[in-house]
């Protein structure tokens, strides 16, 4: 993949994040409870809904970033219920690479195994906060495989941001933007990504104390 157009989009894509995370007009909440909150809207790129997800995690920003960082051999894997398996197809700099994402059957096998390939590029900011920005790509080495649904990831990502004054805790704000494909009813994609959600941050903060504490 050509490294300074896979640069330019990823960077699209890292301005799209920021615009999410900085426009609260026309949320709707469609989950909350244990301190974590799930609203959508209205995709503009594809026939579906943009998820956000907020939440405070127990853990300073190193612990946290730790156990969700996009790397092989990484400990996402090993706790995110919805990631079977992750690996680096190629790297194009030290915070770009090309990923493949393969996922479990999921809302009692109606959802079927799926696997994306996507941009991500990972992003620092002044006041501390690292974000994770990412969409669908083709790559050569991923061809579609059997046994999995290729689904399609529109511009998302995460934002791990500290909180002044308390090293141990960092709010995280997710972005779920994803075309499952296939045939599946939507009133079980509607139910199946905030929950999915609500069990991402739960399942973060088990992680965070179990590799951390």
């Amino acid at each position: 993949m050509d490294p300074a157009q896979a640069a330019q989009i990823s960077e699209e894509v890292a301005e799209k994040l920021l615009l999410y995370r900085r426009d609260t007009s026309g949320w709707k909440i469609c989950r909350e409870g244990n301190g974590v909150s799930v609203s959508w809207r209205p995709s503009v790129e594809f026939p579906g809904n943009l998820y956000r997800g907020e939440g405070i995690v127990s853990g300073s920003l190193e612990k946290v970033w730790n156990c969700v960082k996009p790397e092989a051999g990484g400990l996402r894997e090993k706790w995110d219920e919805n990631v079977k398996s992750f690996e680096i197809i190629e790297n194009l700099t030290d915070t770009l690479c090309v990923s493949r994402t393969s996922t479990p059957s999921a809302a009692m096998k109606i959802i079927s195994p799926r696997d994306f390939v996507d941009l991500v590029l990972i992003k620092k900011y002044e006041d501390g906060t690292i974000s994770t920005n990412a969409t669908n790509v083709e790559h050569p080495s991923c061809p579609p495989r059997p046994g999995y649904v290729r689904g399609f990831n529109h511009p998302c990502g995460c934002f791990f941001e500290p909180l002044p004054g308390e090293p141990d805790k960092t709010r995280v704000i997710t972005f779920f933007h994803t075309d499952l494909s296939g045939y599946l009813p939507q009133t079980v994609v509607d139910s199946f990504f905030p929950r999915s959600m609500a069990g991402f941050y739960a399942n973060l903060q088990k992680a965070v104390k179990t590799f951390h504490d």
